[in-house]
């Protein structure tokens, strides 16, 4: 039997009371033992939703020439508009030093660029942002933490000893994972399935110490890195074990049938920006990456170039073009997003504004293959947005100083994180 650290009004006793169609939130009687009733918004959990794209965004079009929240839109900005003052696009933010355009393992990080300088043979990474928050405040949820999104080509999250987390890429199965009960065979199957797989890695952790004490210094190191991941493992294994009886939240979200076909942009994005808005509600999980990436060849009006050829535009403008059809998609889903966010209430706030939400790619100008003046958004969360937030553009700001200020904001207080010199305060 799980060990639940709330008070006696089980999710169990919820939906037999009569499942409403809708996905619960974290309700007043769901709350932590020693709260007072009616303090549901300032007991609300903080959340964190880290967005990764590998692309970068065609600058002269996305980054305004004036700060603050006066800014006069750009033509990207346009598409964010009905969400002014809800979100910080930052410019002149960069993970400095960071040469390589295959970044994507050090986007989230904020390693030291000297350990990762070529992803394509074996490098040492440090954790990821999303894994250092969800160790923080991942609270009593079914998922410690989400790792989700369409194929991308490298990792965005890291454990704390550099090794690569698993994305989990098909929206039916991440679905169906959150929000859909197994028959009582099945849970009972899966019980087993999960004391069977503790038995293993028993055996297994027996074994390797065993061997460990026969190897030389880089075999250890090597060793090590495979027990801190049947550590990782075992954990989630206790977690989904005690959780197995319970059942999972009601919602009137459709169930997908099926995976988006890969050319459709707006039904593969809205579904992963859907699926990551309910588990934050549902309080299934409080900490995801999602990694959206290349998005390929897709279907929209006027395009005839996949996105990582448009991308590579060389100064073509009519590549450019053929590039701006798909970014300006993207923003479009993502102010969906945001409003969509905004719209769910906790008490006297909302879900936006308990939820942390960071956008960003490790490229600035794909073309040319640099990871400066990074596209950087900063959405909800609760903090005093400034609209557009301007830094040297020669000289970038390090971009762990925003990783440093969003712990903070989340209550983890830590000063320092990545290769962070200070804690940005601009927001």
């Amino acid at each position: 039997m799980r060990t639940n650290l709330r008070i006696p009004m089980s999710r169990r006793l919820l939906l037999k009371a009569g499942a409403v169609g809708v996905a619960l939130p974290a309700l007043e009687a769901m709350l932590p033992r020693g709260h007072a009733a009616g303090d549901a918004a300032s007991d609300a959990p903080n959340r964190l939703l880290l967005v990764g794209r590998n692309l970068g965004m065609h600058a002269p079009f996305l980054f305004p020439e004036t700060p603050g929240l006066g800014y006069e839109a750009t033509r990207y900005l346009k598409h964010l508009e009905p969400n002014r003052g809800r979100f910080t696009l930052f410019s002149g933010i960069a993970h400095l030093r960071h040469t390589n355009h295959h970044s994507e393992p050090g986007l989230f990080t904020g390693v030291d660029w000297d350990r990762i300088k070529e992803p394509l043979r074996e490098h040492r990474n440090t954790i990821s942002l999303d894994q250092h928050v969800a160790d923080r405040i991942g609270g009593d949820t079914r998922f410690r933490n989400l790792v989700i999104g369409p194929p991308v080509q490298w990792h965005f999250s890291w454990t704390a000893k550099g090794v690569p987390v698993p994305t989990e890429r098909q929206p039916t199965q991440v679905f169906k994972k959150l929000f859909i009960d197994g028959t009582e065979a099945e849970i009972k199957s899966e019980v087993e399935r999960l004391r069977t797989g503790r038995s293993i890695l028993d055996q297994v952790g027996e074994q390797a110490k065993s061997l460990g004490r026969q190897l030389g210094p880089e075999d250890r190191r090597r060793l090590e890195l495979m027990f801190s991941a049947v550590r990782d493992t075992e954990r989630n294994l206790l977690r989904f074990e005690s959780w197995a009886g319970e059942p999972k939240p009601v919602t009137n979200y459709p169930t997908p049938k099926a995976d988006p076909a890969s050319d459709d942009l707006a039904g593969r994005e809205n579904l992963w920006f859907d699926i990551a808005r309910l588990a934050l509600h549902t309080d299934s999980t409080r900490v995801i990456l999602l990694t959206m990436g290349d998005v390929g060849r897709v279907k929209l009006d006027g395009l005839t170039l996949a996105h990582h050829d448009a991308s590579h535009h060389g100064k073509d403008e009519t590549k450019i073009e053929q590039l701006a059809i798909i970014e300006e998609a993207e923003l479009e889903l993502f102010n969906r997003f945001i409003t969509a966010m905004a719209d769910i209430r906790e008490g006297d706030s909302t879900l936006l504004d308990r939820t942390v939400i960071l956008s960003a790619s490790n490229l600035g100008n794909a073309s040319a293959h640099t990871s400066e003046n990074l596209p950087v958004f900063l959405a909800g969360g609760g903090f005093k947005h400034q609209g557009h937030v301007l830094y040297d553009r020669e000289n970038n700001t390090p971009l762990s100083n925003l990783y440093a200020r969003i712990l903070q904001q989340l209550g983890v207080e830590e000063d320092r994180f990545g290769c962070s010199t200070g804690v940005l305060q601009d927001v």
